[in-house]
């Protein structure tokens, strides 16, 4: 013991004093780069926690072992970019002998009330994070406003005329104008004397009118698709339809007009298919996850592993990005790669909201589940009798010859390669899986090639055709009415699945099983038999077709198509069209004793890509006619009846049941999820992190469940976390976000980061207060909406006063104390944004088409298939394209120039607050565009027919119109010699083009 004790002694006399030697030497020579303001590599020094935590490179300090600690290998470093500290002199050599006794002695940090204090993090005091304080006793809008007024010295501006008040109102409300009528009928409510005075009552008459409108939902979907960056097109390089995502915008549109509480409106956004499982529009909800743009190739067509784990890392971000961005204003996606450089969220907390959304897919899903259920029990009973009735036929009549066998090089009867296939270029026997075939003649009639004399020929020809010529599959018997195709074609003929085939069931039935078989024809292939010579080995005469025909293409690939053709001899027996990937179809031909051929064919349906037209025939056989088998009496009679069922049963089943489907998401069970090192998802750490949220909240806990909580069950709790009342962000993001619709900008005017990187709100009293008010009421929007609106500061002037006017000097004080008008001394002048621009011009003219709502939307492109589609912009010139802009089909990949030059923002972004731009381009759109050509003559036409020949009377219904007033005398004056020397149609050209029409007031 005694030498033991010798030793200790001696290691504690040369111990160092960490507060005396080694604290003061990170303080003067480390913390500038590794302390509470900067941390380089994600390492602070300032705390012992941190310190000994390290950075993104893993511990700095490992007591006892300097050979491990990174710390001590940069002071020592010999390559001078390398060494710490980075500036001035290197540290002595008995600063590093201090530094290396300390670690080698075990490290000893005795923590301090500066170790403490580092540790608390002043970030959690923001105000975002914390608690909706009750407003004021009395408080209201007014009164928060104009005591900050006040302290600055700003008098508000007077109250708005009526003409502009309800012009500023309706557009606010609805995005439209209000029709002249509505406008006098108002200006004469306000009437009181020789002067207007604007009664509360008539104004909240009108507030009520509007936002019991249905025109009133469809202007704040548009708000609020801008930020779940919605599109009818998936984006990226494929940018295919999704032809069934507009079920989720009507529902946005529905549900404001239903005025749904917003956090009932939140939680079934983010978990609306657990919520209410038989509710159509609680799944329709759901399309908000599935909203932003997907990598097709990424999650489906590409082959590399590497590529598909990027493309899904981009998936789950987008999904979790606009989540907590549209519900919370939390800029989560910034800690993917690291700690969050400015708001307290880590990285663990960041995958961890991964894990609540990683069991989800997107793609098309049953709108009412219900129904599905019962279509799909309906079509598994009657599958089920089929395959009882083809059993119970196979029987009695024999198995058949198996065409699939023969593509294999076998005689029908199972003696065939499996897996073997029929190279389309040159006839050769495949055997292994082929590729992409750029160098194949379409229309080219090819043999088999099978490589030894007693292969059966039961194979005629192969071909690759184009729909453009046509194919002689014998002699005199050219195959017509094909349709065209890009003459791509890929992999073989096979007897079994193709290259890169997914599946292999049709219909519940596995065809890959014994006892099966599958005949895979990728577009664009064609086999030709030659029945002829089957009769010779069979002694069949008479014979049946009986096949199912389906994709064994992935479930994501639905919505692209494929085309497939049956011919016996030159004569089209079967053909189905443009076949949607989850479609599939029974064939049951009967084929003449004297037919020659059978023909089968693929073809690309018209996309021009073929990745997906994994076509294949499933159980392909040749059967004995009935009336040809030595049957008895009895027995014929029974295969009659069953012919005669089958033949019903298959009808049936080829039916097309259409059941809605919505674009959206599809669950899964979730899988394990990972921290990834610097957002690399080729880097995964070991632990797997369960589902939570943000700890920045104080009142709420972050976690969500455990690594075995459902799928649903992880949505479910996230979407009860951000609408729990207590949850401060949700109430104060919507209500700022409302506040900026109706004045340009928000209390808080980065709409969606209330984080330390974002805006401070120019009155915080008033945003509590608002976020308050939306609790008490029930979570109304339309409350709100109409609490600000009857506001007098949202009834002020919004027009700067000329310089000569008498509060000239006052205006000029105002706009040098808040030029930016964040004290809203006034209201702002606001453009009309790109969609409602449109939708003014067309309600104007007279063209705008109310009457038809919701619905697929109206397509103003011509769309041809290809690998990448190609949309084509058109003129909008009929009633189907002249319904309100919300009704849009909008393509990711290419922006209606019209709109874009108006501002529209790109469908691929998140957009809390649209840009305002003025330019050149802006001017011209609105001058010399095809749509506004076109509106121009129409507006003329309905001045003259509700105007008549007067011009004076056309003038000033034409300035009712656009711009809710009456001419002044001298524009009276002005607009009749234009017209008398240009015409009308000039004149009205020139209205689209005034400045005055395109900004609110």
């Amino acid at each position: 013991m005694k030498p033991a004790l010798f030793l200790f002694c001696i290691t504690s006399a040369f111990a160092v004093d960490f507060d005396r030697e080694i604290r003061p030497l990170l303080q003067e020579r480390c913390i500038e780069c590794h302390g509470e303001t900067k941390q380089k590599g994600e390492l602070r020094l300032d705390a012992k926690t941190f310190a000994f935590k390290g950075g993104h490179e893993g511990p700095a300090i490992v007591a006892g072992k300097i050979d491990k600690s990174p710390l001590f290998q940069r002071i020592t470093h010999a390559d001078e970019e390398e060494r710490m500290p980075p500036k001035g002199d290197p540290l002595t050599p008995s600063q590093i002998k201090t530094i290396q006794t300390w670690i080698e002695s075990g490290a000893a940090w005795h923590e301090n009330a500066a170790d403490t204090a580092a540790l608390a993090d002043k970030r959690l005091q923001h105000w975002a994070w914390q608690p909706v304080q009750t407003p004021s006793a009395g408080a209201t809008i007014d009164s928060i406003i104009q005591t900050k007024l006040k302290q600055h010295k700003l008098t508000p501006s007077s109250e708005a005329d009526p003409r502009t008040l309800i012009r500023r109102l309706t557009f606010d409300l609805h995005g439209l104008p209000p029709t002249p009528a509505e406008v006098e009928a108002f200006v004469n409510e306000c009437r009181s004397g020789s002067s207007f005075v604007i009664r509360d009552s008539s104004l909240s008459a009108l507030a009520d009118r509007l936002l019991a409108s249905p025109r009133y939902g469809e202007r704040y979907a548009r708000h609020w698709l801008d930020i779940a960056h919605y599109a009818d097109t998936h984006g990226f390089e494929r940018d295919q339809r999704r032809d069934n995502a507009w079920h989720y915008r009507d529902y946005v549109i529905n549900a404001l007009n239903a005025d749904k509480p917003y956090d009932q409106f939140l939680r079934e956004q983010i978990a609306g298919d657990v919520l209410s499982p038989n509710d159509p529009q609680a799944i329709a909800a759901t399309g908000f996850l599935a909203a932003g743009p997907w990598d097709f190739v990424g999650q489906v067509e590409t082959k590399s592993e590497v590529l598909r784990r990027s493309a899904r890392t981009l998936d789950l971000d987008d999904m979790v990005t606009q989540v907590m961005t549209a519900a919370c204003g939390v800029t989560v996606n910034c800690a993917r790669c690291h700690d969050h450089k400015l708001d307290p969220i880590s990285q663990r907390e960041y995958y961890s909201l991964w894990s609540v959304f990683a069991g989800l897919k997107r793609g098309n899903r049953d709108l009412d589940t219900a129904e599905a259920t019962r279509i799909a029990t309906e079509r598994a009973q009657t599958h089920s009798r089929l395959r009882q009735v083809t059993t119970e036929l196979a029987k009695l009549t024999g198995q058949g010859l198996d065409l699939a066998d023969m593509i294999g090089g076998g005689n029908g009867l199972g003696t065939g390669t499996k897996g073997a296939g029929l190279h389309l270029g040159n006839g050769t026997v495949a055997k292994d899986k082929l590729g992409y075939h750029s160098d194949i003649k379409a229309n080219r009639l090819q043999k088999p090639e099978w490589g030894h004399v007693n292969a059966p020929k039961f194979v005629q020809w192969l071909f690759v055709p184009d729909g453009r010529e046509e194919v002689n599959i014998a002699f005199k018997k050219p195959v017509k009415g094909l349709p065209l195709t890009s003459a791509q074609a890929w992999d073989a003929i096979r007897n079994g699945p193709l290259n890169a085939q997914v599946s292999t069931t049709l219909d519940g039935t596995d065809f890959a099983k014994e006892g099966h078989s599958i005949l895979g024809l990728h577009a664009n292939s064609a086999v030709t038999f030659d029945l002829k010579e089957i009769r010779k080995v069979s002694g069949y005469a008479k014979m049946r077709l009986t096949a199912m025909v389906g994709f064994g293409a992935s479930k994501q690939a639905a919505s692209s198509l494929a085309d497939f053709t049956v011919f016996v001899g030159g004569d089209q027996k079967f053909q189905r069209l443009k076949m949607r990937k989850d479609e599939f179809a029974h064939i049951d031909l009967s084929i003449p004793a004297d037919a020659p051929t059978l023909t089968l064919i693929a073809t690309d349906g018209g996309d021009g890509g073929i990745a997906n037209d994994l076509l294949f025939l499933g159980d392909a056989k040749l059967t004995l006619d009935i009336e040809s088998q030595p049957l008895s009496a009895a027995d014929k009679a029974r295969v009659q009846t069953l012919r005669a069922e089958e033949k019903q049963l298959s009808a049936k089943l080829n039916a097309k049941v259409a059941t809605d489907k919505v674009y959206a998401v599809i669950a899964d069970k979730s899988p394990a999820i990972q921290i990834l090192k610097r957002g690399d998802p080729e880097s995964p750490a070991d632990e797997s992190i369960p589902p939570g949220t943000l700890s920045l909240l104080r009142d709420l806990k972050p976690a969500l469940g455990t690594l075995e909580t459902s799928e649903g069950d992880r949505r479910k709790a996230l979407a009860d976390w951000i609408s729990d009342p207590r949850n401060p962000l949700t109430r104060r993001v919507i209500v700022n976000r409302l506040w900026h619709w109706h004045f340009g900008q928000g209390v808080v005017n980065t709409p969606s980061d209330f984080g330390l990187g974002g805006g401070k709100p120019s009155h915080p009293e008033l945003l509590d207060y608002l976020a308050d008010e939306l609790l008490k009421s029930g979570w109304s929007l339309k409350h709100m909406h109409k609490l600000i609106v009857m506001s007098q500061t949202y009834r002020q002037e919004s027009r700067r006063v000329a310089l000569q006017a008498p509060s000239a000097v006052e205006n000029r004080r105002s706009l040098e104390i808040d030029s930016n008008n964040r004290l809203l001394w006034r209201q702002n002048p606001r453009r009309i944004e790109a969609e409602a621009t449109r939708d003014f011009v067309l309600a104007i003219s007279g063209k705008l088409n109310l009457q038809q709502t919701g619905g697929p939307g109206f397509a103003d492109f011509t769309y041809t298939e290809s690998y990448a589609p190609v949309y084509q912009h058109i003129t909008a010139d009929t009633p189907e394209l002249w319904r309100r802009s919300i009704y849009r089909f909008v393509v990711r990949s290419t922006p209606q120039k019209f709109l874009t030059t108006l501002d529209c923002p790109d469908p691929a972004n998140l957009t809390p607050a649209r840009l305002t731009t003025t330019t050149a381009l802006q001017s011209l759109a609105l001058f010399n565009n095809d749509f506004i050509l076109r509106q121009s003559r129409y507006l003329a036409e309905r001045l003259q027919h509700e105007a008549g020949a007067d011009v004076s009377k056309q003038i000033k219904l034409a300035y009712a119109l656009a711009f809710s007033r009456e001419p002044t005398t001298e524009e009276q004056h002005l607009g009749t010699q234009f017209i008398q020397t240009s015409g009308l149609f000039a004149f009205c050209r020139s209205l689209f083009n005034a400045n005055e029409f395109v900004y609110v007031d």
